[in-house]
């Protein structure tokens, strides 16, 4: 697959989340924003101890790469949701057996429909305030009992050179949205690990964590049954 030029990515960055998304999708999955293969694999072994699961929802679906990973761990076939039509149709052509709703992730429309929700790569793109707004929509999403995991890859520290990358993106990212409309918002480091547990309790769910060797962890957050 061709990879997007310079001028390509520039025109997508300077869009909204969503027309930049539409852009980008014939050629997302050949940049490195897709969520890699040994990600989806830890994560399969994580859920292991966790599952069986029935029916599964992939929160910001893109593509449709979490869509891999429920077609293996759950026995129905697997829901995808997302605000960009032109990811949906990606991973329509991809997965042609999934069911593909396009929908706000702030406001899901789904009851009690799911007993495993998962979401790769994509709370960057809500600010703090708006993570309550999408933990309660997963939490109404699934069965009593169900399951929300969240790959959590380990964050690296001031003396790694990514950590100095990420920030460099994100204060760029923050002079864009205060120059620039519409907004485009994808930041890395606005979901510290405790902010994302405390706000996943605050929804309802009980939390806990699977070590994913060489990677980081699983947050499992469970809804009451």
């Amino acid at each position: 697959m061709e990879r997007p030029t310079l001028k390509e990515l520039a025109i997508q960055a300077l869009s909204s989340v969503e027309r930049g998304y539409d852009l980008l999708a014939p050629k997302f999955d050949a940049t490195p924003f897709r969520t890699p293969d040994w990600m989806l694999a830890a994560t399969i072994t994580a859920l292991r101890e966790h599952g069986p699961f029935e029916r599964g929802l992939d929160v910001c679906t893109g593509t449709g790469v979490g869509l891999e990973l429920l077609e293996e761990a759950t026995t129905e076939p697997p829901t995808g949701v997302d605000f960009s039509a032109g990811m949906l149709a990606q991973a329509r052509a991809a997965h042609p057996g999934a069911d593909l709703v396009r929908a706000d992730a702030r406001a899901l429309p789904f009851d009690a429909a799911y007993d495993l929700v998962v979401s790769f790569g994509a709370l960057g793109h809500f600010l703090p305030e708006e993570r309550g707004q999408l933990f309660d929509g997963i939490y109404r999403a699934l069965r009593p009992g169900g399951v929300f995991a969240l790959p959590a890859a380990r964050a690296p520290g001031p003396t790694h050179p990514a950590y100095w990358l990420l920030t460099g993106f994100d204060l760029v990212m923050r002079v864009r949205n205060a120059v620039w409309r519409p907004k485009f918002v994808m930041y890395y480091r606005t979901h510290p690990r405790p902010a994302l547990l405390a706000d996943l309790a605050a929804a309802g769910f009980t939390v806990e964590t699977s070590p994913m060797p060489g990677v980081g962890e699983l947050i499992v957050a469970r809804k009451a049954g």
